[in-house]
C-alpha cells in the first residue's frame, strides 16, 4: 500500500519546552495533552514529530533520534537559523538545545547533513536526499580536510565531541609546509565550534583569532567564505 506515514515519538523532560523550541524553528502544534500522559505533536510542512514527557528525564542521557531527508539541507538550515536569531539573537551552537552546520558526511556517502539537538536531547538528523548531488568530500583533499571529515563523523554524527577534538588537535599540532590554508581555516573554525559545545569560550576565541590570521589569496578567501561565515556566528555567540 502507498501513502503510509511514520511519525517518530521522542522523549523529553518538558513538552512545554519542546513546543516553544520547535515554534522557534517554524513548527506549529498539531496536538497537545496533559492527561493521562503529557505529549505534544509539532509539524513543519512534511516534518511531523511527537514527544512524550517523562518526569525527571535527563536530556543529556537521551538516545532519542530520527532522520529528516530533504533535497535542500541548506534552505532548511537557513530557516532554522533565522528562527533562532529572531528568538535568541544568535544561532545556538552549544548546550542543549543547539544546531550544527551543514557538512559533508563521509559516513553517509558524502551526503551533506546537519543536526538539531532539541531540549529533550533528541538528535534530529537532517540529511540530503540521496537522489540529490552530494557535497564535496575529502577523499582526495589534503590531510587537514581528511582530519576534518573524520572529526565531523565523530562529533556531528556520533556526538563524540572529545574524540573529534583529539583528531583536530593532533592535526593542528603537526603543521606541514604543503597544508592547504583554506583547510587550515576550516579546521580551526570547526575546532572553535567544538570548544563552544564544551563550554570553553577562551579556547574558542583563541582558535577564531588564529583562523583570522591565516594568510589567504583572494581565491582562497572565496573558498573559505563558508568557514568565515561560521566564524562570525561563533564570535557573535561569544559576546
Amino acid at each position: 500500500m502507498a501513502n503510509e506515514r511514520t511519525v517518530p515519538l521522542l522523549p523529553c523532560a518538558s513538552i512545554d519546552d519542546i513546543e516553544t523550541f520547535y515554534g522557534v524553528l517554524g513548527f506549529h502544534t498539531t496536538y497537545k495533552q496533559r492527561k493521562p500522559n503529557p505529549c505534544v505533536g509539532v509539524q513543519r510542512e512534511d516534518i511531523d514529530l511527537q514527544f512524550f514527557e517523562i518526569a525527571g528525564f535527563d536530556p543529556e542521557q537521551s538516545y532519542g533520534s530520527c532522520l529528516v531527508i530533504t533535497p535542500d539541507i541548506e534552505g532548511l538550515h537557513r530557516a532554522f537559523a533565522a528562527g533562532m536569531r529572531a528568538a535568541y539573537g544568535r544561532v545556538l551552537v552549544s548546550g542543549t538545545p543547539r544546531m550544527t552546520r551543514p557538512r559533508a558526511r563521509k559516513n553517509a556517502d558524502g551526503l551533506g547533513g546537519f543536526s538539531v539537538i532539541d531540549p529533550g536531547g533528541n538528535w534530529i538528523r537532517v540529511f540530503r536526499d540521496p537522489t540529490a548531488a552530494p557535497m564535496p568530500d575529502a577523499t582526495s583533499a589534503g590531510r587537514l580536510a581528511k582530519a576534518l571529515a573524520n572529526a565531523v563523523v565523530q562529533a556531528d554524527s556520533r556526538g563524540s565531541i572529545s574524540q573529534a577534538v583529539r583528531i583536530l588537535d593532533s592535526a593542528l599540532a603537526r603543521p606541514q609546509a604543503d597544508d592547504d590554508p583554506v583547510e587550515q581555516v576550516e579546521v580551526l573554525v570547526y575546532r572553535a565550534e567544538l570548544a563552544m559545545v564544551l563550554h570553553d569560550p577562551d579556547t574558542a576565541a583563541e582558535l577564531l583569532a588564529r583562523a583570522q590570521s591565516v594568510t589567504l589569496t583572494d581565491d582562497e578567501s572565496e573558498r573559505a567564505a563558508a568557514a568565515f561565515d561560521n566564524a562570525t556566528e561563533l564570535a557573535t555567540a561569544l559576546r
